[in-house]
């Protein structure tokens, strides 16, 4: 029985980022890798953003919180160098933000042609690192051809309405959970994770829904019980 992972996460989120390698090396570590299924579900973190926000990145997050250019550059070099020790180069300078609901139908797509991993993280890639217009049509085909996808049909997807209704679902789903937060982390509907979590909690979470899942069957032989030495009833 395969210990099945689901993440909430979105496309511009730095957290998910280094959540998602955090969680990486944590799925490393396990001894029963090859036996995790992990699947990743729609989460906006903005459902009301226009397909390509003006201004930069800064500027934006000085207005939301209230708080100077100065301060937000300052908050985001502190990010930048966070996702460093996680193995990621952000370039916030670059970053061109703007609607994510096209980019999450791709990933619904992906899912389905076994490279949802893949697009993933050329999605994270391509807008915190490379300054991609993440909710440009035309650059997520791009991007997502570059995963493994197949171009025409990413853009026969964004021409109509396919998987909007997956999206959807995943949004009602997170609702239901009570996330209100990314990246979260669902393990075998059990256990939730909220945050980027440092890869031992996400082992230990790992392990304990394997040991859950493979309970130990003590065996008692046909003829009783079995001598065994207990509580010090052994001369030693």
């Amino acid at each position: 029985m395969d210990v099945k992972v689901e993440i909430w996460s979105d496309v511009v989120c730095p957290w998910c980022a280094i959540g998602k390698r955090r969680f990486e090396k944590a799925l490393a570590g396990f001894a029963h890798r090859d036996e995790v299924e992990v699947s990743f579900h729609s989460f906006e973190l903005d459902p009301s953003a226009p397909r390509e926000r003006e201004g930069d990145l800064a500027e934006h997050l000085a207005g939301k919180y209230g708080i100077s250019r100065d301060e937000a550059a300052d908050k985001h070099r502190q990010m930048t160098a966070t996702a460093a020790a996680d193995g990621w180069d952000f370039h916030f300078e670059r970053a061109r933000a703007g609607n994510t609901f096209d980019a999450h139908r791709l990933l619904h797509l992906a899912a389905e042609r076994k490279v949802q991993d893949a697009v993933k993280e050329r999605f994270l890639r391509g807008y915190l690192e490379d300054g991609a217009p993440i909710g440009d049509p035309d650059t997520l085909v791009r991007l997502a051809a570059e995963a493994g996808l197949d171009a025409d049909e990413a853009r026969a997807v964004l021409a109509s309405d396919r998987y909007a209704d997956a999206v959807r679902a995943d949004q009602r789903q997170a609702q239901a959970y009570g996330i209100s937060a990314v990246p979260f982390f669902v393990v075998d509907r059990k256990y939730g994770l909220a945050g980027a979590q440092p890869p031992e909690a996400l082992l230990q979470v790992l392990e304990t829904a394997w040991t859950e899942a493979h309970p130990l069957q003590v065996l008692t032989p046909a003829g009783g019980d079995a001598d065994t030495c207990a509580d010090g009833s052994c001369a030693i």
